[in-house]
């Protein structure tokens, strides 16, 4: 029973949220893109150092190993760009060099520079997922209404970083379809988590806060080499006032989420 229950908890949560979340970006992205990737970028930051980093601090890793972990992941995204890049590079240097194809390549690369943060996010989802899997799970075994209670926490605080990777997958897929299909794929890495949790909890909690850390270097990768640098355009006052405002929402909105999910 506890272990169904598990499953019914983490599947709900890992993927209720994500659809959840795609209702709430998709129905805003055609007619506030620019609006859309300010408050991915406080999204996806807020997640990273609001919530993710505070609880793998609060466990009992030392601070040099957390920091040496996240420092590690964002190394880790760097290279994993690059080597997108690469090999986007390298598959298109032997097509023909005409004029419109030469000119369709260089748009498309430019593009694909600025939305390359694709792989970083799916990780990070999924490794993040992974570890709300086991905190689910360590709550329903501790107590049945406890898990119910953490496995809607986790579907609510989930939501507005989605709505973030959502985003940042939309501009890199191209659809919408597929930017779901690759989140939603993520959130079904709660249920392992949450399997492996119930079979495994007291030998994979010590490693809960290194998880934490690299969903977090994974968040702050995107959104810092990613999402913010499409935002460094000189504006004026009133639309540089509206862009911190995103900013300032999705930073909200997560913390305000996470914070009641932490007093619940």
């Amino acid at each position: 029973m506890t272990l169904i229950a598990i499953l019914i908890g983490t599947i709900g949560a890992g993927v209720g949220s994500v659809w959840l979340a795609a209702l709430l970006s998709f129905a805003m992205l055609a007619r506030y893109t620019q609006h859309m990737l300010s408050l991915a970028a406080g999204a996806l930051l807020a997640t990273a150092f609001m919530h993710l980093l505070p609880e793998a601090f609060e466990g009992q890793v030392a601070a040099h190993e957390l920091f040496a972990t996240l420092l590690a992941g964002l190394v880790f995204f760097f290279l994993l760009d690059k080597a997108e890049l690469w090999h986007h590079g390298h598959e298109h240097h032997q097509e023909p060099h005409d004029h419109s194809q030469g000119h369709g390549h260089a748009h498309h690369h430019h593009h694909h520079e600025k939305t390359s943060g694709g792989w970083a996010v799916i990780a990070g989802d999924s490794v993040h997922a992974f570890g709300d899997g086991i905190l689910i799970a360590s709550a329903f075994l501790a107590d049945m209404r406890l898990g119910v209670v953490a496995a809607l926490a986790v579907l609510a605080h989930e939501v507005p970083h989605h709505m973030g990777d959502l985003i940042v997958l939309r501009q890199t897929s191209g659809t919408q379809r597929t930017a779901l299909l690759k989140v939603s794929l993520a959130g079904t890495v709660t249920a392992i988590g949450g399997l492996l949790g119930y079979w495994l909890l007291s030998s994979l909690e010590g490693y809960l806060p290194y998880f934490l850390v690299i969903a977090s270097s994974s968040f702050v990768y995107v959104a810092l080499a990613d999402l913010i640098p499409q935002l460094q355009k000189r504006l004026g006052l009133r639309e540089t006032a509206t862009q911190v405002a995103w900013l300032a929402l999705g930073i909200g909105g997560v913390t305000l989420v996470s914070g009641l999910a932490h007093w619940h």
